[in-house]
């Protein structure tokens, strides 16, 4: 699994506030471009966001759903692409003196996207995350600077 970390100056229900919008997904998710439907149960284990990734006007739907909801500590979803294929991520949150540390491990686990060779898939994966991961701290962060 790629792995990419970053520090965020918030706390970790901070984080998970973000996480448990499921309209924010294409906010801080490098390649959702929009948001179709997110389930009443959102983010609850088995519940899903119904999104499009690409660029407009080539646009293809599908959804990501929740294995694993565990706030303030840990997300696992899986995020379909097809005809890419689909994606299992780890999302982690631990408090730190200063705010906390982010840390997010994904890696295709179905379709095209497993045939790439995986020191070619790995890089690829964490250069995306590391901006993924920045989105996700700015709206974070965003949440404590509209409270004050």
């Amino acid at each position: 699994m790629a792995t990419t970390t970053d520090t965020a100056s918030c706390s970790p229900e901070d984080v998970f506030a973000v996480l448990a919008d499921g309209w924010l997904y294409p906010s801080w998710v490098v390649g959702a471009s929009r948001i179709r439907d997110v389930e009443p149960a959102w983010p609850a284990a088995g519940a899903k966001i119904h999104h499009s990734f690409g660029i407009w006007p080539v646009l293809i739907d599908d959804s990501t759903s929740v294995l694993e909801y565990d706030p303030p500590r840990r997300m696992v979803l899986k995020a379909r692409g097809w005809p890419l294929g689909s994606a299992r991520v780890v999302l982690e949150v631990e408090p730190t003196p200063d705010g906390c540390r982010m840390t997010i491990d994904e890696d295709a686990v179905e379709g095209p996207g497993r045939l790439v060779p995986s020191a070619a898939r790995q890089p690829l994966i964490h250069v995306r995350n590391v901006e993924t991961l920045r989105r996700l701290r700015f709206l974070a962060e965003g949440r404590i600077a509209a409270q004050h």
